[in-house]
């Protein structure tokens, strides 16, 4: 599914480079791999980010857990992701044969695609900084952390994201092309380049150097902050704050390395038909990358996390047949409604990395 797409600079057999006065290109072999590749990879991320995020939302919801700026942010994370790989069974569909489901839902669905992929990235940085408020400004952030100000500037977040989105919803729509039905972006033909320009320049500031620069800024304050910690477990802090940092620059950089070349192709600064093809094949595989990261939000964001894992561990024990119950060593630690010591104990001045990590 390539968002970028127009009619008179992309379609999905022959790209037409008028500016260049050169004959078409064919794009068929290119379309013929998203065909075959991009169903099943759309259908494994639909699987395991709706199995993650749906668990991430049940055990907040469950155990009533939206009482610190932490779960409020977490619990807007696992709704974009949601909301984005909903979306993704339509475009496996549409990518193996043809779109369908009318225009309506073409722009629903262009827009909660998007809205998701904006809206994940967002939270993601709201995390960062809420973490390096409770790590490094540990007693500022006890007035500022509040579970009003979580509402509020999450608030402000979706707000963010959905004005970000709007485009998208305002010029999808569907339009033949050779045989088949395509439910892409088709801005404005007198402004194509502009609008394409500037949804590409969107992409890449507001969905990967904003956010790396923010995460990189405060991860890098947090361990200079944990080095000086005499807690145990601040070892185990550190390799979660390089996981976080890995998994994000790994899934998010080829793909934004290939929205700047289309950018430079937007300018007729990179041209040729093989170039666009190959191009082409990149973007389908890297935007399929970073799909792949809203399986792994519930993984570096909750599960890792000690506070989580409690309520997991009192969720799926719920969950347990009575006769099984009984036979589980911890089962007063399990129905108890009081957090663990431990965790508790970041609530106050204490702050145990492991707990707000």
């Amino acid at each position: 599914m390539n968002i970028m797409e127009t009619p008179s600079s992309t379609s999905n057999y022959f790209f037409y480079d008028y500016k260049e006065h050169v004959p078409p290109c064919d794009m068929g072999s290119a379309n013929v791999f998203g065909a075959t590749f991009l169903p099943v990879l759309y259908s494994l991320v639909f699987f395991f980010g709706l199995s993650g995020n749906t668990l991430v939302l049940w055990a907040l919801l469950k155990h009533k857990c939206l009482k610190n700026m932490t779960d409020i942010y977490l619990f807007s994370l696992s709704l974009c992701d949601l909301l984005f790989v909903s979306t993704l069974p339509f475009w496996a569909y549409s990518a193996a044969k043809q779109w369908i489901f009318g225009e309506a839902f073409c722009k629903i669905v262009s827009a909660a695609y998007e809205l998701g992929y904006i809206g994940g990235t967002m939270f993601i940085i709201l995390i960062t900084v809420d973490r390096y408020l409770a790590i490094v400004h540990a007693v500022f952030s006890v007035r500022t952390r509040t579970v009003r100000n979580g509402i509020i500037s999450s608030v402000v977040m979706w707000c963010v994201a959905l004005f970000a989105s709007l485009p998208i919803m305002i010029f999808s729509t569907i339009q033949s092309d050779g045989e088949r039905y395509v439910c892409h972006t088709f801005f404005p033909q007198g402004n194509v380049s502009n609008w394409n320009l500037f949804n590409l320049s969107k992409a890449i500031v507001l969905g990967f150097c904003v956010p790396l620069a923010i995460i990189v800024f405060c991860y890098t304050r947090i361990i200079q902050t944990l080095r000086k910690n005499r807690s145990y477990k601040k070892h185990r802090a550190i390799k979660l704050i390089f996981t976080v940092v890995i998994v994000f620059f790994v899934f998010w950089t080829p793909y934004n390395i290939v929205m700047l070349l289309e950018s430079l192709r937007e300018q007729n600064v990179l041209t040729g038909c093989e170039f666009r093809k190959r191009l082409l094949i990149a973007q389908q595989v890297t935007e399929s990358i970073t799909f792949v990261h809203c399986c792994l939000n519930p993984v570096i964001y909750a599960f890792l996390g000690e506070r989580f894992r409690f309520y997991l561990r009192r969720l799926l024990y719920s969950c347990l047949p009575p006769s099984l119950r009984y036979k589980i060593s911890d089962q007063s630690h399990l129905t108890s409604h009081a957090l663990p010591a431990s965790i508790r104990s970041s609530s106050s001045g204490d702050h145990d990395p492991s707990t707000v990590l």
